[in-house]
């Protein structure tokens, strides 16, 4: 099985890089699982978001080059569940960004990015 060059690398990298808000606290925290997985896949993501009364929506897009998906929910303000999952189910092949982005009254507050691997199915 053979990896791109520098992908374990970027996988370190998304993990450890911390997404601040305007304010400089941690406005957003992201999980992404598996990080390699078989086509077709599902991926599992988990967005934790700071309370704040101008929060309003939360985006989580996951992409590669030959493919996108995006879902959206409605965040009400401070009141709002700290913890949001989101499945992406059937991803065909390909290296992921999937990016989670946090948007304010004002506009974006925050934005994260993780990468995930969907990996051909065996025989393919």
């Amino acid at each position: 099985m053979h990896k791109p060059e520098g992908f374990a690398a970027l996988v370190v990298l998304c993990a450890l890089a911390a997404t601040r808000g305007v304010n400089g606290g941690e406005a957003l925290r992201m999980q992404v699982s598996p990080a390699v997985a078989r086509a077709p896949a599902v991926l599992t993501v988990r967005v934790s978001i700071e309370a704040a009364a101008d929060n309003r929506r939360l985006h989580v897009i996951a992409e590669s080059p030959d493919f996108y998906r995006r879902s959206e929910i409605q965040v009400d303000g401070a009141s709002a569940p700290p913890l949001n999952v989101f499945e992406f189910r059937d991803l065909p092949a390909g290296l992921y960004q999937v990016t989670g982005e946090l948007v304010g009254v004002n506009g974006p507050r925050a934005t994260i990015s993780r990468l995930a691997k969907v990996e051909p199915s065996f025989g393919r």
